[in-house]
């Protein structure tokens, strides 16, 4: 590597960086953090989820899970109840305000995914969510679209010149 800027970790940080302070920037008037968000938005598609399912759908440890769903009770954004018939399971419900939150939160971060890609034709947001989940490892191989073509052979064509300066 001749230079920081080639290093994908210098990117993709800087990246991070930027979404991460747009992301709190707007949760924040709301008191909710980027990932409790991401929490109340997995309870927003199906309420009534152990906290296991939660750990497993957003790829959290236990512990982390359970300093999430502590504040966001504490918050009064969700409640704990007790499983039916497995005393050793809690499901996670949400309350009427964290309900409530769903709309204008969800307008939030519709609003900073279209600030961050909107200048980006459909096809390349596309190809953009695709290489962050393998890069993320939640998919394991890339689909083969046009998009991927077209953005291999710019790639290839890119490192071709930069390496005949």
């Amino acid at each position: 590597m001749d230079q920081i800027e080639d290093c994908l970790s210098f990117y993709l940080g800087k990246a991070y960086q930027r979404v991460t302070q747009s992301a709190k920037q707007r949760l924040a008037p709301y008191g909710v953090t980027p990932v409790q968000y991401a929490l109340l938005k997995v309870l927003w598609e199906q309420d009534h989820q152990s906290g296991a399912e939660l750990s497993e759908r957003l790829l959290l440890d236990s512990a982390t899970m359970t300093g999430l769903l502590d504040r966001l009770e504490h918050a009064g954004l969700i409640e704990r109840k007790a499983h039916a018939t497995d005393r050793r399971v809690n499901k996670v419900a949400l309350t009427a305000r964290g309900r409530d939150l769903q709309e204008p939160l969800d307008r939030e971060m519709d609003q900073m995914n279209q600030d961050f890609l909107g200048a980006f034709p459909a096809e390349e947001r596309k190809l953009l969510r695709n290489l962050l989940m393998i890069l993320a490892g939640w998919k394991q191989t890339p689909r083969t679209t046009d998009a991927n073509s077209r953005f291999e052979r710019e790639a290839e064509q890119q490192e071709g010149t930069s390496s005949e300066q």
